[in-house]
């Protein structure tokens, strides 16, 4: 233990200070399915949320032909409309390329480029990467803040899963960059939940945190006493999450179309659909026995039904690829499930009853769920912001989740950095040259737990020039591993008779280009104004076609309602709606929806007149006021 101790900095001798004028730093999960943002005053953690008091945001983003997004709910339900120019599960892309994504009947969910490292998805004309989409959805829960705070933001704590390899923890930077948000730390999603858990419930001793997200599996065993939050070890899987129960349920179905319809390949747009109807048929079955889903794709209309126990069967393997995941990090920390006095749930995917019940069955008691899944690890983040600003007595010892090591011959790796080493921690190690005179030597860093380089992530690679030339064997170089408390790497290496050194920041492969940077931030500050104005008048556009679609849905069924002078008037309203739709005046936009509100105000009025009179048909007296609640209430 006092080793770990020597190679951490307490976060509150190393703080940021924050000017009383201003705002505090906040804590973002920044989720695959979800996001959430918190801040965190005085030790008390707030969850924030949007004006309709929801605190989850869908990492969901809808880009328009001019640029402008849109991020969220509203994004999420132009997936059924507009399925092209919309794109989620973004944070399963970061630090990674097309061929990491899992495909639906032989189609990705969006269309790629053919670039080489970063993957660029095409969406409605813009070639975007997954830091400018994490980018966006950053913007979105920033704006949040600052509207809930009443002044600016700049200043984070971003969590990412554990399990996520540099390439992965440096685009999440970048897209913070882009967002304009200084990145305080990067927190491991297990370790925010202790965090939250062990400081607002104030437990003490072992426990597991199981983080079943969107896209990510991480498994982390911790020990929590007086304000010490020491990881002894961690595990998981960074392409294992609720998203594979999608993809499972979204083939049964279109295994099943493709059995009454020949309808050719899938599009992207057709994948999109369907994973978002699996995915609710997830959510449905998580509470419900049973229940039945439409697909109308392409003019083809077909009805699926599904029960539980045929939905457990589908996501079987996933929960027991989690479970072995368990078993090995016990292994890790040298303990028992029977020596773990709770587990702690963070993820939408503990929501679902099978990954409960085998949860239970690991560890031998049923999993603790005081503080709800989604939220527990952006309150975990908000109590580290503030930790890192006001300061504390509370202390992180995290650990790294995978291995780092160079390239030796032979195409071995030679690990200097072992997994579930507590970090920061700087370790160096001797090598030597192969030949004689060799005056050079080339430097590969890797990552992974594999036994050769090629089956390991490549991360980077550098040279150290300028080695005197002598006998093979005579050159003494030293190689120094650094990683910081964000789990980012710096790699020095030193020849010692000359002193001459190189060192490299780790910057993945699949990292944007600093002068990539540059160019966006300076178009972000320069397009400020400019942005903020197309991404109202989009968010404008949506809410009157959501308008219109409504009306339209009321008039099919109870246009019998109103008299023909009415019906044609609320049409002549609506068709100035779909006209202006297509304007760029937002006023005019939010005005013409407004005339379309007081147009149907007296049809809303008949309709609910009409709902209540057929619920209270043929009920007794006595009932009567039973039934108007149960009418009111649906």
């Amino acid at each position: 233990m006092s080793t770990h101790l020597l190679q951490i900095q307490e976060p509150s001798s190393a703080r940021v200070p924050r000017r009383e004028d201003e705002a505090p730093a906040i804590g973002i999960d920044l989720g695959t399915t979800n996001s959430v943002v918190a801040v965190s005053t005085d030790g008390k953690p707030e969850v924030l949320c949007d004006e309709d008091g929801e605190a989850l945001l869908p990492s969901v983003v809808a880009y328009a032909a001019d640029g402008s997004a849109i991020v969220g709910a509203a994004a999420r339900m132009l997936v059924l409309d507009n399925p092209e120019c919309v794109i989620g599960s973004i944070k399963r892309l970061m630090g990674r390329g097309a061929n990491d994504v899992k495909r639906l009947a032989g189609a990705l969910p969006f269309e790629a480029g053919d670039d080489t490292g970063m993957v660029r998805l095409n969406v409605a004309g813009h070639r975007l990467t997954p830091v400018q989409i994490s980018g966006d959805i950053l913007k979105a829960l920033k704006a949040r803040a600052e509207n809930h705070l009443g002044h600016g933001v700049e200043r984070a704590v971003i969590t990412v899963p554990a399990h996520f390899d540099d390439a992965a923890r440096q685009a999440t930077k970048d897209a913070a960059r882009l967002a304009g948000l200084l990145v305080l730390r990067l927190i491991n999603e297990p370790t925010a939940a202790a965090l939250a858990y062990g400081l607002d419930k104030g437990v003490e001793g072992l426990y597991a945190v199981y983080d079943f997200g969107g896209g990510t599996f991480d498994i982390s065993i911790l020990r929590m006493e007086k304000g010490v939050f020491q990881v002894l070890a961690t595990g998981g899987d960074s392409a294992l999450g609720g998203d594979d129960f999608d993809h499972e349920v979204a083939q049964r179905f279109l295994d099943e179309r493709s059995r009454e319809h020949d309808l050719g390949a899938a599009s992207p747009s057709d994948v999109k659909v369907v994973l978002m109807t699996a995915r609710q048929a997830k959510e449905c079955l998580t509470s419900a026995e049973n229940g039945e889903w439409e697909l109308d794709m392409n003019g083809t209309r077909s009805v699926h039904q599904m029960d539980r126990s045929a939905f457990e069967d589908l996501i079987a393997p996933y929960v027991e690829r989690a479970a072995v995941i368990c078993e090995d990090v016990m292994v890790d920390a040298g303990v028992t499930a029977e020596q773990i006095q709770g587990v702690i749930l963070v993820g939408g995917s503990t929501r679902v009853p099978l990954v409960r019940r085998r949860v239970a069955e690991i560890f031998g008691r049923e999993p603790l769920s005081d503080i709800d899944p989604d939220e527990v690890v952006a309150v975990g983040a908000a109590l580290q912001a503030e930790t890192l600003t006001a300061g504390s007595g509370t202390l992180l010892l995290d650990v790294t989740a995978l291995s780092l090591g160079i390239e030796t011959m032979g195409g071995l790796v030679e690990k200097i950095v072992s997994r579930n080493t507590p970090i920061p921690v700087a370790k160096a190690q001797e090598f030597t040259t192969y030949q004689d005179g060799q005056t050079g030597m080339s430097i590969l860093v890797v990552q992974g737990e594999r036994e050769m380089a090629d089956q390991c992530r490549s991360l980077a690679r550098f040279e150290l020039a300028g080695i005197p030339p002598m006998t093979a064997g005579a050159a003494r170089i030293l190689v120094t591993f650094a990683v910081d408390a964000d789990g980012l790497l710096t790699v020095k290496a030193t020849e010692d008779t000359t002193g001459i050194e190189a060192h490299v920041r780790v910057k993945p492969s699949y990292g944007l280009t600093d002068d990539e940077m540059t160019e966006m931030l300076y178009d972000s500050m320069k397009h400020a104004e400019e942005d903020m104005t197309r991404r109202l008048l989009a968010e404008a556009r949506v809410e009157a076609g959501r308008a219109v679609k409504a009306v339209e849905s009321a008039l099919a069924v109870d246009r019998t309602l109103l008299d023909e002078a009415e019906a044609a008037e609320i049409e002549r309203v609506k068709a100035d709606v779909q006209k202006v739709i297509q304007a760029e005046d937002r006023d005019a936009i939010n005005t013409a929806v407004e005339d379309l509100d007081r147009a149907t105000q007296s049809f809303a009025e008949r309709r609910m007149d009409r709902s209540i009179g057929d619920a209270l048909k043929g009920v007794d007296v006595d009932r009567l006021e039973d039934v108007a609640a149960e009418t009111f209430h649906r």
